[in-house]
């Protein structure tokens, strides 16, 4: 478990600051400027075709490209959404968003649309997941280049040994209401520009990354074989049950060495698979 130096410290015992809304750091700015859309559902499961969203939070903030630091927050926007069916108590357990609380309310859309136009990159928290969820219903958000904060940025490489937001908030020093669209997303700007980063900020990482193309290697061309198929599993590649192979998206500097591995686990060292570029905008699409 890994914290950031400048987590104060009594007795042994680690303090924990609860989370303050994001606010500008600088004024203003000679420096070129990038527009980013902040954005967090909470929905009624994890079945990205048939649950429904509950809560939308969007927040938009300008930051300085150069140092990641906040210039201006721009827009915010957050409301329940009723799904059209029960909330269970699991989500009511995990959320606090009941039935009556959504009764009577939607998402508007078309402002949702205004919002994120002029934005340049939309980031999430597991943004394949928030993605396939907003695109349903915005008409923009599908022409967008997304951005994950688990994906687009190397919190290993970092010194943790977790992507998950609310451990990565723990370990920067600060506590939050997890689970409310809203709180998700301040926690994450907070994150994402935290002061113990003098350079490097990771919301740095997050736009350079964001812009680079990433490939899916497709596990083609192996007869069935239990083995190998626990063996690509536990590599992290997925099913399509549709087209019946196995996948994995990968960066261009991982792409090399996962041929490489593929080549030598399935194909006897001849490398029968396929790997196609997927275009920034597309990334975490399903």
């Amino acid at each position: 478990m890994t914290f950031i130096k400048s987590i104060q410290t009594s007795e042994n015992k680690i303090i924990l600051k609860q989370l303050g809304k994001p606010a500008p750091e600088l004024l203003i700015t000679d420096q070129e400027c990038i527009s980013i859309a902040f954005l967090d559902t909470e929905t009624t499961g994890v079945n990205r075709a048939n649950d429904k969203i509950i809560e939308l939070a969007l927040k938009v903030a300008t930051f300085e490209k150069s140092s990641g630091m906040i210039i201006s927050i721009d827009q915010v926007y957050e409301s329940f959404n009723e799904p059209g069916e029960e909330i269970s108590k699991e989500i009511t357990l995990l959320t606090g968003i009941n039935n009556d609380m959504v009764q009577g309310q939607s998402i508007d859309w078309e402002m949702v649309n205004t919002i994120l136009k002029d934005t340049e990159i939309i980031v999430a928290h597991n943004a394949s997941f928030d993605r396939a969820f907003v695109d349903k219903h915005s008409s923009v958000s599908p022409t967008k280049l997304w951005a994950c904060s688990i994906n687009d940025i190397d919190w290993l490489g970092r010194g943790f040994s977790s992507s998950k937001q609310e451990l990565l908030c723990y370990w920067h020093g600060f506590y939050f209401e997890a689970h409310r669209a809203m709180n998700d997303v301040d926690a994450l700007i907070h994150l994402l520009t935290h002061s113990s980063y003098d350079v490097d900020r990771p919301v740095l990482e997050l736009i350079e990354n964001s812009q680079k193309p990433t490939y899916v290697i497709f596990a083609t061309n192996f007869n069935y074989d239990p083995v190998k198929k626990n063996t690509v599993k536990a590599n992290k590649y997925k099913w399509n049950a549709g087209d019946k192979i196995w996948y994995k998206n990968v960066n261009f500097d991982n792409l090399e060495s996962e041929k490489e591995w593929l080549t030598e686990a399935i194909y006897d060292f001849h490398f029968e698979g396929r790997v196609e570029e997927i275009n920034p905008i597309d990334k975490y699409k399903l």
